[in-house]
């Protein structure tokens, strides 16, 4: 019965460009337990995004709504758009599976509140800034005023290690990953084996 495990919440974060989302789909591909948590959010799609597997493309009257409801266990507004995270998906989706989040800081600050979500909070930060800005440069996504602001929003952003349980360099994209496996299924047989007890 899959009711009898415990199933686990991993939050991934990082500053912009360091590779939390390309590491979030490679966790999802891997595993068919994991669901990616998709975020509702203000901003345009990029030209490579589905709506509904991205994210959920909303206007902002909608995400006013939505934050007036009380539909989010957080949002946030970043770089001029809001995201957030619906508490009806992620209630749907921890039922009958492991959830990560591909979210900020301030995201999992708000998470964090909700004492019915056991988080396992993974921090990925770059030794390089240099690098940060090429791969910014590279993606190709954002505008040359955006990627200034990514940039420098860069050492806010990792003042806030602190609140997570793993800090990991992303140096080499495949080490990264196999660490954060090793996390994971850490935790899932931690959790199982509480849960047997």
């Amino acid at each position: 019965m899959s009711g009898e495990k415990e199933n686990i919440m991993v939050v991934l974060s990082s500053p912009s460009g360091v590779g939390k989302t390309t590491l979030t789909k490679k966790i999802q591909q891997k595993y068919q337990s994991f669901k990616i948590s998709v975020s509702h959010t203000t901003r345009p799609p990029r030209s490579n995004e589905v709506d509904g597997v991205d994210y959920n493309f909303v206007n902002l009257k909608k995400f006013e709504q939505m934050i007036e409801e009380n539909e989010f266990y957080e949002f946030a507004k970043i770089f001029d758009n809001y995201y957030g995270t619906s508490k009806q998906n992620v209630d749907n989706i921890i039922k009958e599976n492991d959830i990560i989040f591909d979210i900020d800081w301030q995201g999992t600050k708000q998470l964090s509140k909700f004492k019915n979500l056991k988080l396992i909070k993974i921090y990925l930060i770059t030794d390089d800034k240099i690098e940060l800005k090429s791969r910014l440069l590279k993606r190709n996504q954002n505008t040359n005023e955006e990627i200034e602001k990514r940039f420098k929003a860069f050492d806010d952003d990792i003042k806030h290690w602190k609140d997570y349980d793993y800090i990991l360099v992303n140096k080499n994209l495949e080490v990264c990953f196999k660490q954060i496996e090793s996390i994971i299924l850490d935790n899932k047989e931690k959790k199982n084996l509480l849960h047997l007890k």
